[in-house]
Order: C-alpha cells, then sequence, then structure tokens
C-alpha cells in the first residue's frame, strides 16, 4: 500500500535525511522542524534580536510582539480563555517542576498525590521527590491489560485525603488515550487539583482545555514540530493564583528594595530571566504552519501508518507489543533478543527508533523488561519509511537469530 506525505517536502530534515539513507522513525522523542519555524528564526536573528518586554527600543518592541503573538496563538490553539493562562517554560519538564515546587506550599504531611503506573519521569520524579520533602503519599493507578488507567481502582484510590492528581494524556510507551474525563472528574469530586501531562497527546489533533477541564496542563514545543528549550504551562487563573514563585530575577519582579520584594502574578511572574525568546517565536510561525493543515487529513494518514506499522509487526514470529497502541507509536520486544542488539542494527541500515526504558523505568519494570524498541510516526512519515523499517527489521531478526 503506497501511502505518500502531502507534507514531507515542508520539513527540509526529511530530504536531508533521505540523501543519506536515514529514514526517521524517533518522533515521540522529538520531531523535525517546518521551513516555516526555519523562516522565522533566520528572520528574527538577521534583523535584530533583543530581550523582551523591558526595552523602549524598537527591535525590544518588534521581539515583543512576536513573542506576545505566540502567547496568543497558543492560547487560540488551546481553546483557552485568554493570554493570561499562558505560561512559558523551558519545557514539559520544567513546567512540570514549576507545578511541583509551586504548589509545595498547598500540602501537609499525610496528603495523597495521585499519578499513575505509565508516567514518564518529567510527571513522576517531581511528585515523588515533594511527597519525600512534605511527608505526602504518593499513589500510584494501576492499568489494565491494554495499557488505560483502571478506572475502578482509581475510583477506590482517588479518597478526601488526595490533593493532586497528574496523569499523561497519552502514553509515551504505550500509545493508548487514557480517560482523561472520567479521571478528572473523580479528582475534582474530592476537590484535588488536576495536572495533565499532554506532551505526547499535544501533536495528535487539537486540545480544548477548557472542555478537558483539567487545572493544568503542559507541553513541549520541540515534540510539536517546534524548537527545543521551549515549553508550555496552561492554568486556569484560580490555580495560578495558588502557585508560589519558584524562580527569582528580572521581569517576574513588581517592586524591589535591598530587604523584600514582590512579584507579578501569572504569567510574567513565572518567566523570571530572559526567556528562549527566538524559540517562542518559532514556536509561534510552527502553529502557524499547523494551523494551515487538515486535521482530518493528518489524522487519517497517521492512522493509516500506523495500522500498516501494527499489521507488519504482528506478522513476525516472536514479536510482542506492548499494550494496545491506538496511534502514533508502537513499542514492542523480540523473544531472545535485546533490544539495544536490535536498536544497533537498525542504525547501522539507516533506521532511528528509540531502545531503553524511554524514561518511564518503572513502567517497563512492571512489563518484566529493562527495555523496548519504540517507533513513532509524524505526519512527514510515508508507507515507505515503513517498508525500509520493516526491511531492516527482518534482516537485523535474521543476523540475530
Amino acid at each position: 500500500m503506497l501511502l505518500p506525505s502531502p507534507w514531507r517536502a515542508d520539513f527540509p530534515a526529511i530530504a536531508a535525511m533521505q540523501r543519506q539513507d536515514q529514514t526517521y522513525l524517533d518522533n515521540a522523542a522529538t520531531t523535525q522542524k517546518p521551513q516555516a519555524l526555519l523562516d522565522a528564526l533566520q528572520h528574527y536573528y538577521a534583523n535584530g534580536a533583543a530581550n523582551v518586554h523591558r526595552a523602549q527600543h524598537l527591535p525590544g518592541a518588534h521581539a515583543t510582539q512576536a513573542f506576545e503573538n505566540t502567547r496568543q496563538k497558543v492560547t487560540q490553539w488551546l481553546n483557552a480563555s485568554d493570554c493570561g493562562q499562558i505560561v512559558f517554560t523551558h519545557g514539559a519538564t520544567s513546567a512540570l517542576n514549576l507545578l511541583a515546587y509551586g504548589l509545595e506550599h498547598q500540602f501537609s504531611q499525610g496528603d495523597e498525590i495521585v499519578i499513575s503506573a505509565l508516567e514518564h519521569h518529567a510527571n513522576l520524579l517531581p511528585w515523588q521527590q515533594l511527597a519525600q520533602r512534605k511527608g505526602l503519599s504518593l499513589v500510584v493507578l494501576p492499568l489494565d491489560t491494554d495499557g488505560v488507567i483502571d478506572l475502578e481502582a482509581a475510583a477506590r484510590l482517588i479518597t478526601p485525603r488526595t490533593r493532586l492528581l497528574a496523569v499523561s494524556q497519552l502514553s509515551n510507551v504505550l500509545g493508548v488515550w487514557q480517560p482523561l474525563p472520567a479521571l478528572l472528574a473523580l479528582a475534582k469530586a474530592q476537590n484535588a487539583l488536576t495536572v495533565v501531562d499532554g506532551a505526547q497527546g499535544i501533536v495528535h489533533g487539537r486540545h480544548d482545555v477548557n472542555a478537558l477541564g483539567c487545572d493544568f496542563y503542559v507541553f513541549s514545543s520541540h515534540k510539536l514540530y517546534g524548537p527545543d528549550g521551549v515549553g508550555v504551562l496552561f492554568g486556569r487563573h484560580g490555580a495560578l493564583a495558588r502557585l508560589q514563585h519558584w524562580q527569582f530575577g528580572g521581569e517576574m519582579v513588581q517592586e524591589a528594595d535591598y530587604q523584600s520584594a514582590t512579584f507579578r502574578p501569572a504569567p510574567l511572574g513565572f518567566e523570571a530571566g530572559t526567556p528562549p525568546i527566538a524559540g517562542v517565536i518559532g514556536l509561534g510561525a510552527t502553529l502557524s504552519y499547523l494551523s494551515t493543515l487538515d486535521q482530518a487529513a493528518v489524522a487519517a494518514h497517521e492512522g493509516a501508518l500506523h495500522t500498516l506499522l501494527i499489521d507488519g509487526l504482528k506478522q513476525r514470529q516472536g514479536l510482542r507489543l506492548l499494550g494496545s497502541p491506538q496511534l502514533a507509536l508502537v513499542s514492542f520486544v523480540v523473544e531472545g533478543v535485546h533490544n539495544a542488539d536490535l536498536a544497533h542494527l537498525l542504525t547501522e541500515q539507516g533506521i532511528a527508533v528509540r531502545a531503553g526504558h524511554h524514561c518511564a523505568m518503572p513502567l517497563l519494570k512492571s512489563f518484566g523488561l529493562a527495555g523496548a524498541i519504540r517507533v513513532s510516526l509524524a505526519l512527514y512519515n510515508d508507507s515507505q519509511d515503513i517498508e525500509r523499517f520493516f526491511d531492516a527489521l527482518d534482516q537485523a531478526l535474521e543476523l540475530l537469530r
């Protein structure tokens, strides 16, 4: 089956990799960048870089306008209520750490934080460390056999002692959407704060944070075809108002003398120092590009590729898929074959996939595994990429066996 990507030409790196006989299938880790982003970065640096918000000169005004235009674009992309709900960070990990430190004063010894068994380290370790600092209980929601958070167990484990629920929207290992509406409702019934890690989910379709109903939603630019070093924290106004400031420096100060200071509210109050200006402007250009695409066509293309990938993997003997992946990515192991050895042989044939624990070590341990191979897709992949992967996989397995 021939499945060309109509957006492939928009990503110069894909053509460059193809000339080098490289096939990129590690998109859940980071994505390649569209020409629109490269043009925006070139324009910013070639026409005068300047700091934002604080300079009165024309380059500073231009930089500030472009920077704040991105805040507006993110607001529209998430269907947030207003720009004051959008805080720029250095990534989803940075945003989650901001929440863990910024909310620390909201917890007392014996309170509970609830996460799930599938969380990326970025949505595990900040809460784990907060629990250790404050004498809290970290409660882990189990999964069913398909890799979905068990709602019956969640109904038992989310209790009046629960102060916060933090869960991923889409697993970076299992490729499974999680039942967020039901989970968030359980937490809200206990007046608990809710945090959604959207680092994987944001890439697939438009997500309405108002309809979702979470208090906080985080994602990284670099997984959404944007620059690295940039992240977004969405927060409801009431939830943002509960955050303590956790980093201190320029811009976030409202008034200061040698002995005391007062600080701005969100969003600027949580953007201490010089932000990643070029990256934020680049994210804005990326969102403008993505907004021109037919999202239904993108979803259909990625869905067809995913089906092709799943069907091909299931035809190979001794290969086991983890969970029941629904879209975008597949993790698997091969009986008697170490994932690192297989990844090495794939790399030698120009196939870029991910091997290891995928920053979700406890989840892999629950499967009795030290690691797995992950193949992850993006809108610029096509069926020839899948064919090249299978040719390389078969050759590698023949050699290893």
